[in-house]
């Protein structure tokens, strides 16, 4: 018989593989940004900080990463209105075809990235509008908008209806009660969907690729167009960069809203 303490012992064993595995990658890269040498290597040869000094000087580099903050904030922009709509509408009225809608909302798990990519190719290139980056920064917003809904029905869904019932007899009107009780409400889950959308679009390549010309490539099509030449430490350095983000957009999710919030809304 399997006592508490092997369970105790056997779970705190698979934990302990999960977070190495997990973490593994980050450490390399970490540690290869790190590196004194001129190539990427693990151990580092030496320690050094130059590589970010270096990607600082590097205005290729520099560019690209703008223009992914670019593409972020127009696809959050995108996201914020139209996924906080749909999550209120789907979470609190009679919608038609709301089972329909819910299974549509799986799409971007059940089509392959590339497929979707070539479809927004498709369309954007028939508007004349293909090599611009606003339209990257759309295509982000449409595979990626599920989440910002679901965050927000999640919101929605704990809302207690007598709280509008209430205003509605305090004779507040429709938009005042949405402006006033509902929107509040939701904000925890406008909040923790606008973080993860403007994340998934800095992180995006594949349709980036798809996107964009040589002229206005985003850092991720920018770090692959390199690497295809050699692999430098500067790449493992900007890449501790866009983990850093990651980061600073967790911590600052869990001061606003929590992450208990936005874990159940996933």
């Amino acid at each position: 018989m399997i006592t508490s303490t092997s369970k105790s012992v056997i779970l705190w064993g698979f934990v302990s593989i999960a977070l190495i595995v997990l973490s593994a990658p980050t450490i390399v890269v970490l540690g290869s940004s790190l590196t004194a040498g001129n190539m990427i290597t693990f151990p580092p040869e030496g320690l050094s900080l130059k590589w970010y000094a270096a990607i600082l000087r590097a205005t290729d580099l520099r560019d690209a990463f703008l223009r992914s903050v670019f593409v972020s904030a127009v696809c959050t922009i995108v996201a914020i209105p139209a996924g906080t709509f749909a999550g209120i509408a789907l979470a609190k009225y009679a919608v038609r075809f709301e089972k329909a809608i819910q299974v549509y909302l799986l799409l971007p798990f059940t089509i392959p990235l590339i497929g979707s990519g070539i479809g927004l190719m498709l369309i954007f290139g028939n508007a004349g509008v293909l090599g611009q980056l606003w339209p990257v920064g759309i295509a982000c917003c449409v595979i990626n908008l599920p989440f910002m809904i679901w965050a927000v029905t999640a919101s929605a869904a704990s809302l207690d209806p007598d709280l509008e019932l209430a205003a509605a007899n305090c004779g507040a009107g429709p938009l005042q009660t949405f402006l006033y009780v509902t929107l509040p409400a939701v904000t925890p889950g406008i909040i923790s969907g606008s973080l993860l959308m403007f994340i998934l679009a800095l992180n995006e390549f594949l349709v980036s690729l798809l996107l964009v010309d040589a002229r206005i490539v985003t850092l991720p099509v920018q770090i692959y167009n390199s690497i295809r030449s050699i692999i430098t430490p500067d790449l493992a350095a900007i890449s501790v960069v866009f983990i850093a983000c990651a980061v600073a957009a967790i911590f600052l999710l869990d001061r606003l809203v929590g992450l208990d919030i936005f874990l159940k809304s996933k």
